[in-house]
């Protein structure tokens, strides 16, 4: 029971139950945005004459049978609209203020090693020119 409770006592859980809430709340400000300002415009791509919106019926006398582009160009605008919300709010910001409190603790940002191919050819070249160092081709 200890390590549950120190599990739920580390923040993570909080941090994400809060994130889960924040997420839920912003899914219906953008839906409703979408459902009440985008919808309409892409309805209106349909033409005046539908009732039904940016789409066709296959068979006319089948509901069923609808294809419904704007319910689909509606999904893309609101995943589009979400993502750049989330990137902008949250993930540009938090990476900003992890480097600044990175410089401030004098921590230098990991910087990606060369992979070892690449270590070892630079290495032969290397070779090669302290054998060859009138830089002609080197003999064979």
């Amino acid at each position: 029971m200890k390590g549950f409770k120190d599990f739920v006592m580390q923040g993570n859980v909080i941090d994400l139950a809060v994130g889960v809430v924040i997420g839920g709340a912003f899914t219906a400000l953008v839906t409703a945005f979408v459902d009440n300002l985008i919808n309409p415009v892409v309805a209106a791509a349909g033409g005046a004459d539908s009732v039904e919106g940016f789409g066709f019926k296959i068979f006319e006398n089948n509901e069923a049978t609808f294809i419904n582009f704007g319910a689909v160009i509606s999904a893309v605008i609101t995943f589009l609209i979400t993502a750049a919300v989330v990137y902008f709010v949250f993930v540009m910001p938090m990476t900003k203020a992890r480097e600044a409190a990175n410089r401030r603790k004098g921590v230098e940002e990991e910087v990606e090693a060369a992979p070892e191919d690449i270590v070892l050819l630079s290495e032969i070249r290397d070779l090669l020119k302290t054998q060859n160092p009138q830089g002609g081709n080197p003999q064979v």
